[in-house]
C-alpha cells in the first residue's frame, strides 16, 4: 500500500484557510465579544508555553460556538471559498495518486471541520487535522487536543502508516514550509510545494521534487 500525504495551507491552497474562515464566521454572525476576548486571553495565557507558535495554537475564536454549526459553516465555506482557490498543480498530483489507487491523506494544522469538508469534496478518505477541545457541543478556549505541526505531524504520519500497513519509506509527502521538514525527510518521495526559503534550500540541496508553477483555476475540481 502506497501512502501520499498532503498538507493544505500553502500546499493544496495558496495562503491560509484559517484567516479566511475567521472572516467567514464573522460574516455569518459567529464572532462577537466573547470570541475576541477569548482569543486575546489565549495569547496572553499561553505565550510562555508556546512562544512564537502561540498564534498557530490559538483557536479560541471558536470559544462558545456550537460545533455542529461550525461544521456546517465549514462545509459551505470550503465549497464557496476554498475550492475555487485550490492550487491546481498540487491538486493534479493528488488526483494522480487517487487514480493509481494510492492511499491519500490530508495531514494539516487546518481545522478538522475544514479539512474534512475539503477531503470529502476531493474524494479523500483519510484526514488528520487540528481537533479543538469541546464540551456539551460547544468549543472551548483551550489548546487544541490534536495539532499537526512540526514533530507532531510526523508522529501522526507514523501512526497512520502503521494503522493502514504502509511504509513511510515508500510514501510521498507534499509540504510548503520548514516546519514540514521532519515529515518530508521521513518519506521516500518528498515534494516541496511553493516552498519557503529554508525548505527550498533543503529541497534543492537534496534534489527533491519542487512544485512552484503558476495556478490554473480552470483545471480545478468542480
Amino acid at each position: 500500500m502506497t501512502l501520499a500525504i498532503f498538507d493544505i495551507d500553502g500546499t493544496l491552497l495558496e495562503g491560509s484557510t484559517e484567516r479566511r474562515f475567521w472572516r467567514y464566521l464573522a460574516r455569518h454572525g459567529q464572532q462577537g465579544p466573547r470570541q475576541i476576548l477569548a482569543y486575546l486571553w489565549f495569547l496572553v495565557r499561553f505565550l510562555p508555553t508556546y512562544g512564537v507558535h502561540t498564534p498557530k495554537k490559538n483557536k479560541a475564536y471558536l470559544s462558545g460556538l456550537e460545533t455542529k454549526r461550525v461544521r456546517s459553516l465549514a462545509t459551505s465555506f470550503v465549497a464557496a471559498e476554498i475550492l475555487p482557490r485550490l492550487y491546481a498543480p498540487t491538486v493534479q498530483r493528488l488526483q494522480r495518486h487517487l487514480r493509481r489507487g494510492d492511499t491519500v491523506v490530508l495531514l494539516s494544522g487546518t481545522l478538522e471541520p475544514i479539512a474534512r469538508a475539503l477531503a470529502d469534496m476531493l474524494g479523500v478518505q483519510h484526514v488528520r487535522a487540528t481537533v479543538c477541545r469541546e464540551h456539551d457541543g460547544r468549543y472551548l478556549a483551550a489548546p487544541p487536543k490534536v495539532h499537526p505541526f512540526g514533530v507532531v505531524k510526523l508522529d501522526l504520519a507514523v501512526r497512520l502508516a502503521a494503522e493502514i500497513g504502509a511504509d513511510l519509506r515508500h510514501a510521498s509527502a507534499y509540504g510548503d514550509s520548514k516546519h514540514d521538514l521532519r515529515l518530508l525527510r521521513a518519506v521516500g518521495s518528498p515534494v516541496a510545494v511553493l516552498p519557503d526559503r529554508p525548505l527550498l534550500a533543503t529541497a534543492r540541496g537534496n534534489h527533491w521534487d519542487i512544485i512552484s508553477g503558476r495556478n490554473v483555476p480552470s483545471i480545478l475540481p468542480q
